[in-house]
């Protein structure tokens, strides 16, 4: 019997062995640990920060893990970094050529790209929680309510989140294939658009930050009542935003060149 080749191989282990040969090479990198130390220092910095804005201003006593919500808005750009990287990194080397040889059904080696950052970034965003939990807890000194059930589900909901915008991440750099596209693109869509229309104001301006993805999805993790629509909605409006990115990097990726 011949010998099977690693190549045949993976080709035969079909997503499985795609996602296992994404995370050997997400392992191999020192990209995802300076990410990962970068997102741990800017929580804790950005938390601890909050707290103490709440002590001083006196502001009513409020769930705990809404400091680590909040910081997502900076957290959240080293999921991007990470999940981008995955993919552009492989198109500055041409190492692209490679995977797609390992992996020759396109959408398949996509997906698995989005998975492994999906759950590398929901890790990352559980951590980024707790960890900014522990950090506000300090300069809050009682400004600050603790419950483990609500501090848990605004945990997971974090990282629920930042799979999702790594996912989106993922499908934009598909679609756009350099850093400076992908990264671009994200940050005009998760950042600059939701503070350009908070900052001009007025109905529709207001009604469309309220469909974008960092605003439904702090409305998600929040988990507060009020608001245009139920807080499990907002997450169903991120992934849909990931959804869309991913349809259209698979639509580059299916018609272009590696």
């Amino acid at each position: 019997m011949p010998p099977t080749s690693p190549a045949t191989s993976l080709r035969a282990a079909g997503l499985t062995g795609a996602v296992r040969a994404e995370w050997s090479k997400l392992c191999s990198l020192r990209t995802p640990y300076i990410c990962l130390l970068v997102g741990v220092v800017l929580t804790g910095v950005f938390t601890f920060y909050y707290g103490s804005l709440a002590r001083i201003n006196a502001k009513p006593v409020q769930p705990l893990g809404n400091a680590s919500v909040s910081s997502v808005v900076l957290g959240q750009f080293v999921i991007i970094v990470l999940a981008m990287t995955m993919v552009t990194g492989e198109y500055v080397t041409g190492s692209v050529r490679t995977s797609l040889l390992w992996v020759p059904v396109r959408h398949r080696m996509q997906l698995a790209k989005s998975l492994v950052a999906a759950v590398v970034s929901f890790v990352a965003g559980v951590v980024f929680a707790v960890v900014g939990m522990a950090v506000a807890w300090i300069p809050f000194r009682g400004h600050a309510s603790f419950d483990l059930f609500q501090a848990t589900g605004q945990a997971l909901t974090q990282g629920a989140y930042c799979a999702l915008v790594a996912m989106l991440t993922v499908g934009a750099a598909f679609a756009l294939r350099t850093a400076a596209g992908t990264l671009s693109a994200v940050f005009v869509l998760v950042s600059f658009l939701p503070s350009m229309c908070t900052a001009l104001g007025g109905p529709f301006l207001l009604a469309v930050d309220d469909y974008l993805p960092q605003t439904s999805g702090i409305h998600f993790m929040l988990g507060k009542a009020e608001g245009p629509y139920p807080s499990p909605v907002g997450i169903l409006i991120v992934a849909a935003w990931a959804a869309a990115a991913h349809l259209a990097g698979r639509a580059v990726l299916g018609r272009r060149d590696a």
